[in-house]
């Protein structure tokens, strides 16, 4: 049902703002500048419904029946990096969706050293269905990032009392110092020489280690849980994703 209303140009754009943002406005001309007619309307709901698509024979079907609750649909999340902002949404059941407009952190696992750190996301490198959702920097599950590698990095050094870059090995050298002279007890120096056997790190990971960036997948669905965990990728699956940045890059640099 269309609602039209003959108004001052003075009163218009009062009653443009007052206006909730379902409603579209078309402005039209009316006689003079004097008066102007504004036509609101509704705008239709996303529906999954059959009943208003035409038939395999090209006929329209007739329409003789309403929409109904559960062939709704509902506009997609494209979770986006930012400052965090996710809404609740009320589903079949009484049940909450939660619906990430936007997230800064999320929880990743380092599979091979059973640990889980929360840290920030930095950006999205690849994604296997859609190049757009790369550029737009789109949070999906499956999607390819780069996470800040700090939390892993502070955590891989308290444990093994190992460096992991140059730089954290300089600051090592100072705080080995005081290390002796805070000597630890023989239990828990062997308890560190144990956990030292096991320290061996995946070369490719060790340089993402120094750039202060790593690879890792989402596994969560941000649009449902409003939430963007996943883990680090490692082995084979690094080694993968690894070559298929390389090969997108020289894609690019041929066609520039």
């Amino acid at each position: 049902m269309s609602i039209i209303q003959t108004l001052n140009p003075e009163l218009t754009i009062a009653i443009l703002k007052t206006f909730p943002t379902w409603v579209s406005i078309d402005v039209e001309l009316v006689e003079s500048f004097e008066e102007l007619t504004i036509f609101a309307t509704r705008d239709a709901g996303i529906s999954r419904s059959s009943r208003h698509k035409r038939s395999a024979t090209g006929a329209q079907r007739a329409h003789y029946r309403k929409k109904r609750k559960f062939e709704l649909g509902r506009q997609a999340a494209n979770t986006k990096i930012g400052v965090k902002r996710v809404h609740s949404v009320r589903v079949r059941g009484g049940n909450l969706k939660y619906r990430a407009l936007r997230l800064d952190s999320g929880n990743f696992a380092w599979a091979s050293e059973h640990v889980t750190k929360k840290t920030r996301l930095i950006g999205v490198v690849y994604n296997a269905s859609n190049n757009e959702l790369v550029r737009t920097n789109t949070l999906v599950k499956g999607a390819i990032i780069q996470i800040d590698a700090t939390p892993f990095r502070q955590w891989y050094e308290a444990n093994y009392a190992t460096p992991l870059t140059k730089r954290s090995s300089k600051a090592q050298a100072g705080e080995a110092k005081e290390a002796e002279e805070k000597k630890l007890s023989n239990h828990a120096q062997r308890n560190l020489d144990e956990r030292k056997k096991d320290s061996k790190l995946d070369p490719l990971l060790e340089s993402q280690f120094g750039a202060g960036r790593l690879y890792a997948s989402i596994a969560s669905r941000p649009g449902q849980c409003g939430r963007a965990d996943g883990y680090i990728l490692e082995g084979k699956e690094l080694e993968f994703y690894v070559r298929k940045l390389r090969t997108g890059k020289q894609k690019h640099a041929h066609g520039a």
